[in-house]
């Protein structure tokens, strides 16, 4: 079957665009395709700086031949209505179309036959639809082509098109089309300095062959695997070692098609700047990889850099291009930490007076205060030291005044902690002012040190109190201030450091700390648990724990500590698990529905306790006595919060709830035992309340 080779080629296209348009050309492409009725067998697509690829293979070479039905009017109708369904249709007469019997009456059909066409045409369509329209997150004009203006929006000048389909044992034939004024044909182009001719290509075999013998890396991933071995392997040789960067990789293998990666290196006295100040620099300003002393862990004066040219020099120029550009960088970080070290970071607080947080929740200095209050109150509770809590909380946000962390946004938190031990500050207080960001994600480290923990907590239940306060809440996937994470974050601190904590009074304490009073102040911390609720279940759905028991759990209502939800979710589950949990779910479901089935048919519900007197079955007997001591053997067990042993306790019901539905007749004629037996119904479902809710258990 014929194969498509398509291949844009344009000026340097951005390296953090490359992935996703390659993505998009394929699914536009292949999208069409199907659409059409042309099914194919695969498709894949590349992207360097200067071109995107894709190639389809088994690919029909026609599109089958469509036959449909359309109904038209009924036999009788006004002569209008026949002629707009002739023209529709294309019939000339009413004798080329067939009649349908229907009970509403006879209607003209019309079998309307469309033979397929060639999917070399078809492409011809398709193609430049999708050029025109390609989703570029930016693009540009530029001047005109044969003296018309250009009309043409992409990334970047476009300069080639290369279309070709065809089969595999067949020479392949140019899919023919144009767009803004650029012709397709079977003409790409090498390396731009060391093979920039011109290059006549036919299928995606040959194509590809033919860019690495210009020195053209096609794959991405090759580049990158390229760039990693080299780098490495270069490292190694000298006694380094490669500190590795993935999102580095990616963005170096971008700007390259044909990676040769070299070695520089810098002054030992720029050292002296904190190491994650120096890769900040070093990879932000020239992409470039540093390198770590494999004895002593340490960084070194040396950087990995990644060039697209085998220089005839091997490379001396282009690597003291970098090192005379790298120098005044590091300089210049070199001079703010400096600087930096010159003013005490409580001395820059004054300056959040004027700086805002949000309109409605006051200035940063007013935040601040705000923590410092939370986190003094979080401390005992933690086992932090009360005194280097506030003092953690005064000063963690300084350093987002300073010059480094003006430059290099991401080491804000790490270089509070440079500067705290530089002035002279606690241990525990200068990793706070670090940790009191974390975790930011799913994968970020959890802070242990008790400082930490009370100052993390602090910051991020205000973050979330206050925005709950002033109803900016997450809706739908937009989270502009961070909730979701936020919310995530409070729960592996406290799940993770085994915290007991009640999330209520530490959410009613952060609400105390603002200005504003929001009209359902009382009904805020509940609200803000519901949202915990939900992170809680998408936390545990990821650990491989079931949501529905995090509902049952919570349905309880009154549940705020965090771990203990997290450790009777844990015993549901393994109970669960068991022949006796799968047992008695079922019987309790059962129960459940009976009593939702009848308490609407009486309109009543069925509370209160059964009375003895009409127990008329060794079943019925055996139950209520069951119901009794386990309620209390599983109450005195969630009392010392051993939650295994309340499971253990509801699995005793098991056996008189088999027993009873074996043997007992809920509904008896007799209305009275009837509604005794229903009273004892409610109480089973009473009884397993003692630790969760089962009617909100999946079965």
């Amino acid at each position: 079957m014929p194969d498509l080779l398509l291949e844009l080629f344009s000026e340097e296209i951005p390296a953090r665009m490359q992935a996703k348009a390659a993505d998009d050309l394929r699914r536009m492409v292949t999208d069409k395709l199907v659409a059409e009725g042309l099914v194919y067998e695969g498709a894949k697509a590349f992207a360097t700086p200067r071109r995107l690829a894709l190639t389809v293979h088994g690919i029909p070479a026609r599109q089958p031949d469509l036959k449909t039905e359309r109904r038209g009017p009924k036999i009788g109708a006004a002569d209008a209505a026949v002629q707009g369904f002739l023209k529709a249709t294309g019939l000339t007469s009413l004798d080329e179309a067939k009649i349908q019997r229907d009970p509403k009456g006879d209607f003209y059909i019309a079998l309307i036959e469309k033979p397929g066409r060639d999917a070399i045409d078809v492409l011809a369509e398709i193609l430049p639809v999708i050029i025109r329209t390609f989703p570029w997150p930016k693009s540009m004009r530029w001047g005109a082509r044969s003296g018309k203006p250009g009309s043409l929006s992409w990334v970047r000048p476009l300069h080639a098109i290369t279309a070709t389909f065809g089969p595999e044992t067949e020479e392949p034939d140019v899919v023919k089309f144009s767009v803004d004024g650029i012709e397709t044909g079977q003409t790409t182009y090498g390396h731009r300095f060391m093979a920039p001719g011109a290059i006549s290509v036919r299928r995606f075999e040959d194509y590809e062959a033919k860019l690495k013998a210009a020195k053209v890396i096609l794959d991405p991933q090759a580049r990158k695997d390229i760039i990693f071995a080299d780098a490495k392997q270069l490292t190694f040789a000298q006694g380094f070692e490669l500190v590795e960067d993935q999102a580095l990789l990616d963005e170096v293998s971008g700007l390259v098609e044909w990676p040769v990666v070299m070695m520089g290196s810098f002054e030992a006295e720029y050292l002296a700047i904190p190491e994650e100040v120096i890769r900040a620099t070093i990879r932000n300003n020239q992409k470039c990889f540093v390198v770590r002393d494999s004895k002593t862990g340490k960084l070194t004066n040396k950087f990995v850099l990644t060039a697209n040219i085998e220089a005839p020099d091997g490379g001396k120029t282009i690597v003291a291009g970098n090192e005379r550009v790298i120098r005044p960088r590091l300089s210049d970080a070199k001079f703010f930490y400096e600087t930096d070290l010159k003013t005490r970071l409580e001395d820059r607080l004054p300056k959040f007076e004027q700086i805002v947080f949000h309109e409605k929740l006051g200035t940063q200095a007013a935040r601040i205060k705000r923590i410092e209050r939370l986190a003094a109150e979080i401390a005992p509770l933690v086992g932090a030291d009360v005194a280097k809590a506030t003092r953690a909380a005064h000063l963690a946000k300084a350093d987002l005044l300073t010059e480094v962390v003006g430059e290099f946004p991401e080491v804000q938190g790490l270089m509070g902690k440079y500067y705290a031990l530089a002035q002279g500050e606690d241990a525990s207080v200068a990793a706070a002012c670090e940790e009191h960001y974390k975790p930011q994600g799913p994968a970020d480290r959890v802070p242990t040190d008790p400082v930490s923990v009370a100052v993390a907590l602090a910051d991020k239940l205000d973050t979330l109190v206050g925005f709950w306060a002033i109803d900016e809440k997450p809706t739908g996937s937009k989270d502009p201030y961070a909730l979701r994470r936020a919310a995530l974050g409070v729960i592996r601190l406290i799940a993770e450091n085994a915290l007991r904590l009640s999330l209520m009074k530490m959410a009613a304490s952060a609400l105390a700390g603002l200005s504003l009073k929001p009209a359902d102040a009382q009904k805020l911390p509940s609200d803000l648990l519901a949202f915990f609720a939900d992170r809680l279940k998408v936390q545990l759905r990821e650990q491989g724990a079931r949501h529905d028991l995090v509902d049952a759990v919570f349905a309880l209502g009154g549940q705020d500590d965090l771990l203990m939800i997290v450790r009777r979710v844990e015993a549901l589950g393994k109970f669960l698990e068991s022949d006796d949990g799968k047992n008695l779910l079922a019987g309790i479901k059962r129960a459940s529905n009976i009593l939702g089935i009848e308490e609407k048919k009486d309109k009543r519900s069925f509370d209160g306790a059964p009375d003895a007197a009409f127990y008329g079955l060794a079943e019925e007997k055996a139950l209520a006595k069951a119901i009794g001591e386990v309620t209390a053997e599983a109450s005195a067990a969630v009392a010392k919060e051993d939650f295994a042993a309340a499971m253990s306790a509801m699995a005793k019901l098991r056996p008189p709830v088999d027993a009873f539905f074996e043997k007992v007749r809920v509904n008896d004629d007799d209305a009275k035992v009837r509604e005794n037996r229903l009273k004892l119904l409610n109480e089973i479902r009473s009884a397993t309340r003692a630790v969760a809710d089962f009617s909100k258990i999946q079965d």
